[in-house]
């Protein structure tokens, strides 16, 4: 049962990872201020950093990971279009970041529940994934 919650929870916080890279990725495009631009390319290389630890402990157990859902990346991709057709951008950034960081916590979260009789490194992952999207939540704060 350890194994397979390991298994289970290494592959949600892989989705989660691919999918606020691939987001934050997308947040740099539309943002202007340089300090902003700064923080959300700082969380990149933590969320990056946190993707080789996962896919590390993922190899050891011979699984190849969980991409985030194709449902998922279409709509966030929309949500951010729409979104940056005003003209506050570095405001709308913030917002979608919030959001963003938001939904993972939730998600995370619900995991760790999820697959309680997961290892204590990957819990410490999920974790650490945590504290990275409140953080980044808290940073960009003062854009909103």
């Amino acid at each position: 049962m350890i194994e397979n919650d390991t298994i289970k929870l290494l592959r949600e916080c892989d989705a989660g990872i691919r999918m606020g890279i691939d987001s934050l990725i997308d947040m740099l495009e539309y943002a202007r201020d340089e300090r902003l631009r700064s923080t959300i390319t700082d969380s990149i290389g933590e969320h990056e950093r946190l993707e080789s630890e996962v896919e590390s402990l993922l190899h050891e157990y011979k699984d190849r990971g969980k991409p985030p859902s194709p449902m998922a990346v279409s709509m966030s991709h929309i949500k951010t279009k729409m979104k940056m057709m005003s003209k506050k951008k570095d405001g709308k950034v913030a917002d979608l970041v919030t959001d963003g960081c938001n939904m993972g916590v939730k998600s995370l979260n619900r995991y760790l529940n999820q697959y309680e009789a997961a290892s204590e490194r990957t819990k410490d992952i999920a974790k650490k994934l945590i504290s990275i999207e409140k953080s980044l939540a808290d940073n960009v704060c003062s854009y909103l």
